[in-house]
């Protein structure tokens, strides 16, 4: 019997095919093999590739794709479900439950930039669809806090009027973009850095590669102001030098302080007209070779800890088309600046002549929607209209004249909001805290605002510190870069049924150059209240009472080695106590 088929495909043969297929078959009948020979050998199942339930979650629903359902829980008043609280993040909505039932919104400012006529208006947004007041944070950056579900799309599109946004602003995405405040009018600056922020920021909302990212990641531009940045805890710190006479941004990478890591240099720098691309390339590389199999360790560092510095570098080259140049560090040229104790608080001078700009202390970052809209008057009847947001969440009012100083100075006053704080109160910040976020195991801005109140009317500093209270290890204070450092924590204690809020005490952190330390800690589970600023007292004390003659804070604490300043604290603890 043939086993010709006498079609293929629908399509009758020619004799001269039968005759060929004929003789194929009659072939292989001779030689014993049939159609299970010649078929091919299977090959090895394809790897399913290991994700993540977040990049899960992005694969089924692109996260911008979420705005329909969004919509839809606005109509309702419904809640969100697992999935949409992930992606809704895409458009700076974070779900605060348990804590609250309703969402926060984290805006963009990149560099902290902000209109007087912006701030009025999101103070009305506040007010009419959130909780009546703006929330400073550690990024120039601002937060809205418990907006019912059914306010939520009415919320961003009245952001998006006054020329806001908040795309992008949570979850894997490039988090908002900081510089110095003063950029732009510091005398003492090496270069303005706000243009590159602003491109920087154009890009990114312009393109969709930079919307699915393996983690969050940030980035940051330091012009060598008198205020800092912070950079050496970002992504990339893109800090500005000189070399022979000439600016460069030198490339530092790596940071995540909440994981113990500052950036590094990379042992290379840029041209001010390539740092964006520079800026870029970097995040590229890492948006296509980070791990989406581990949240833990999808950070830039750990791809960096991997592959090592050059490979990285060479990775990133191939994308730009050029090297980058090598830097040999003994060669940057010292750059001289004032040292001032908390210069984002206060008047200062600015490199325009006659003009000033002037640092209002916002309490850990709490401001009010009548305080928020006493800053935006004052800014336009004395300034320009101008505001700057800190990364130490105070609000800076630039170009005020010389005549109108103390004017601006005494509105404030009578606003009730202060140019001048302690040595002690001007460096405090603080994340949320427990109150509104549901990973914070203590009420942060609370016992911040006590403790220091308790410790003005206690101690006299000559010297500035740092304090930097945060609520969970995600670190949003960065406690480890404090004088000191305060990370929350449950403390069991004897006769209570629940654990009490209290935290762990960490000392002898600082950033930027020449302060780069990791704080210690010196002690564990502390419960809020008397006893941890009592003990705060006695270090403070001890510092004061046997610091070298012009010894800072941090260089005290660092000469001591743990057990040491332990020791000497308690001991003056219990002489307090008596």
């Amino acid at each position: 019997m043939s086993m010709v088929p006498k079609q293929v495909a629908g399509e009758s043969l020619s004799s001269d095919q039968e005759s060929y297929l004929d003789g194929f078959f009659s072939g292989m009948r001779n030689r014993g093999l049939t159609f299970a020979d010649a078929a091919p050998e299977a090959g090895p199942a394809p790897k399913k590739e290991k994700l993540t339930a977040e990049e899960k979650i992005k694969r089924e629903k692109a996260p911008f794709d979420a705005w329909s359902d969004l919509r839809q829980l606005a109509k309702t008043g419904d809640h969100p479900e697992k999935e949409d609280i992930f992606r809704f993040k895409w458009n700076g909505l974070f779900w605060l439950a348990p804590v609250h039932e309703g969402y926060m919104c984290r805006l963009r400012m990149p560099g902290g930039v902000v209109s007087s006529d912006q701030f009025r208006a999101l103070s009305d947004i506040a007010d009419d669809l959130a909780s009546g007041y703006l929330q400073l944070t550690t990024r120039n950056n601002v937060q809205i806090r418990i907006i019912p579900p059914e306010k939520t799309v009415e919320l961003l599109e009245r952001v998006q009027d006054c020329g806001l946004h908040s795309r992008g602003s949570g979850a894997d995405n490039l988090r908002n973009f900081t510089s110095n405040p003063t950029a732009g009018f510091d005398p003492h600056e090496i270069i303005d850095v706000l243009p590159y922020i602003k491109d920087l920021a154009k890009i990114v909302v312009n393109s969709a590669e930079y919307y699915d990212l393996p983690r969050k990641f940030n980035i940051s531009f330091d012009g060598g102001n008198l205020v800092g940045v912070a950079e050496d805890t970002n992504d990339i710190g893109m800090r500005a030098i000189r070399v022979d006479g000439e600016v460069y941004f030198r490339i530092l990478l790596g940071g995540i302080t909440g994981h113990k890591e500052f950036a590094e240099d990379s042992g290379f720098m840029c041209k001010p007209e390539d740092a964006v691309d520079v800026a870029l390339a970097l995040t590229r590389v890492w948006i296509a070779n980070g791990r989406r199999d581990n949240r833990g360790k999808s950070r830039l560092i750990y791809l960096l800890k991997d592959w090592g510095f050059e490979k990285f570098i060479v990775e990133t080259e191939k994308l730009l088309g050029y090297s980058l140049l090598p830097l040999d560090p003994s060669t940057i040229e010292p750059h001289e600046k004032p040292v001032e104790a908390h210069p984002q608080i206060g008047p200062y001078k600015q490199k325009q002549e006659g003009l000033n700009y002037l640092g209002v202390y916002v309490p850990v970052g709490m401001l009010q929607t009548d305080e928020a809209r006493a800053i935006a008057r004052i800014a336009d009847e004395y300034g320009s209209g101008d505001l700057r947001l800190t990364i130490f969440q105070n609000v800076i009012i630039p170009n005020i004249p010389d005549d109108k100083l103390d004017g601006a100075i005494a509105a404030l006053k009578e606003a009730g909001l202060g140019t001048e704080a302690s040595y002690i109160r001007g460096g405090a910040a603080a994340c949320t805290g427990n109150m509104y976020c549901k990973f914070a195991s203590s009420n942060t801005k609370h016992h911040t605002i006590e403790m220091i109140d308790y410790l003005e009317s206690r101690v006299t500093l000559d010297k500035p510190i740092n304090i930097h209270t945060t609520g969970c290890p995600h670190s949003c204070a960065q406690h480890y870069i404090g004088d000191l450092g305060l990370l929350a924590c449950k403390v069991p204690v004897e006769g209570e049924d629940e654990p009490v809020e209290g935290y762990h005490v960490f000392v002898g952190g600082g950033f930027g150059e020449g302060r780069k330390r990791l704080g210690r800690q010196l002690f564990k589970s502390v419960p809020a209240g008397p006893e941890l600023y009592g003990k705060v007292e006695a270090l403070l004390r001890v510092y004061l009472s046997k610091r070298d003659s012009e010894e800072t804070f941090l260089d005290f604490t660092t000469r001591h080695d743990v057990e040491m300043l332990e020791s000497l604290t308690l001991a003056e603890h219990s002489a307090l106590e008596v």
